[in-house]
């Protein structure tokens, strides 16, 4: 009688477990609590099936019995079914908890100083061919301008067909240079020796080809123009994802460095997811658009129009008003919030 009487006890529990497999049955978890409703409905479907364990053992009536097996079939029917795929969580990941974990993360601000820093300097310096006439062939060597003398000779083009073979090229070639910055992230001095590095290389190379007496720098404008602002800004912050994790590292600030790490690499993916999304943005603009017959004029103002994509897009989105504070902090999917 002692198990009979326990387990009445415990049939509050199995209220609210169907009561959670009805709700289940009908829709998904509420998205800003659907962790905790997830582990409070396992320890529900947990204790039930420890329920129907005492109850078969110790004969209870056949009418428990049955209730217990039809709510466990239930419970395990929706705790292990296939999940629809959650669009608005990946829609508020992607417009609220993305921008604003790139704005607040000091690692992105580090790295785009740094190698968009540098990008400017170098440039500057290439450009300015009466105070500075040797250092591209300093920076790049003789050999590698005149490959890209080369290669530049005539306007870019491809044919339509070869666009989207193109794009997969420069997705496998974008994808290296965001994992080398990335890797090297946890070392942090050689992440910002190789992100200086990049700037450099990519600075002298944009300043030589837009001299005068360059003949080939304009169709080397042509192409690079469109696909510029989305390679560039993902390869700093795939540096600035590398950052975080290495700071985690470092810097625990009280925390285990174990428990550290952890954080750190939670905060470092929006960083990542963000890199990734640009580079393949990149690879389709470079893939497609750069080398099209499309004219400058097209491929200057979608550059345009992309640079001010992202400027709205991480500073509006991300900039931290009270109201957007408030909602992130119960948002389970954002890497800074109070813990």
């Amino acid at each position: 009688m002692r198990i009979a009487e326990l387990l009445e006890k415990r049939r509050q529990g199995w209220l609210e477990l169907e009561r959670m497999c009805d709700l289940l049955q009908k829709t998904q978890f509420p998205f800003s609590r659907q962790g905790a409703q997830v582990a409070k409905f396992s320890s529900l479907y947990r204790a039930a099936c420890t329920d129907l364990s005492m109850a078969e053992q110790y004969q209870l009536p056949p009418a428990t019995v049955e209730y217990l097996h039809r709510l466990v079939g239930r419970a395990h029917s929706q705790l292990y079914r296939s999940q629809r795929f959650p669009i608005e969580r990946w829609i508020a990941y992607l417009v609220r908890v993305m921008p604003h974990a790139v704005f607040r993360d000091p690692c992105v601000m580090v790295a785009g100083l740094i190698f968009f820093g540098s990008f400017t300097l170098s440039a500057l310096v290439a450009y300015s061919e009466e105070a500075f006439p040797t250092y591209p062939q300093r920076v790049l060597g003789s050999e590698q301008i005149e490959q890209f003398e080369d290669m530049y000779e005539k306007s870019p083009s491809s044919a339509p067909r070869q666009y989207l073979a193109s794009a997969g090229f420069y997705i496998k070639h974008n994808a290296g240079i965001g994992l080398q910055c990335f890797a090297l992230g946890p070392l942090i001095l050689p992440s910002l020796c190789m992100l200086a590095y990049n700037g450099v290389v990519l600075g002298a190379t944009f300043g030589y080809m837009a001299r005068a007496d360059v003949e080939q720098g304009d169709n080397f404008m042509e192409f690079v123009t469109a696909h510029g602002a989305f390679e560039l800004t993902a390869i700093a912050l795939s540096a600035a994802a590398g950052l975080r994790i290495g700071v985690g590292l470092f810097s625990t600030r009280g925390l285990s460095r174990s428990a550290s790490f952890r954080l750190n690499a939670e905060r470092s993916l929006p960083l990542i997811l963000c890199s990734v999304i640009l580079f393949v943005l990149a690879a389709f603009t470079e893939g497609c658009l750069s080398p099209s017959p499309a004219s400058y004029a097209v491929k200057k103002f979608f550059a345009m129009a992309s640079s001010l994509m992202l400027i709205l897009f991480f500073l509006l989105l991300g900039f931290p008003t009270s109201e957007r504070l408030e909602s992130l902090q119960f948002n389970e999917d954002n890497p800074w919030r109070e813990r």
